[in-house]
């Protein structure tokens, strides 16, 4: 049981997005990302889509940082 503790606590510090990373969501949209922020439930990531000029905030779950 504390071996996955630690697993599920190393793999959510494993992604860690930037301003200026490019991403992919989870229906493969491509995408920058232009801010880093945390509310009440947690932490969220505002990244601005290549197919539309707008923003739009994901959970570091749903994003792939792309190489």
């Amino acid at each position: 049981m504390i071996e996955s503790k630690k697993t599920g606590l190393f793999l959510r510090h494993e992604r860690q997005f930037e301003v200026g990373d490019r991403v992919e969501t989870f229906n493969h949209c491509v995408g920058t990302v232009v801010r880093v922020d945390r509310d009440k439930i947690g932490i969220f990531i505002v990244v601005r889509l290549d197919i539309l000029p707008r923003e739009f905030a994901y959970e570091p779950c749903d994003l792939k940082i792309i190489e």
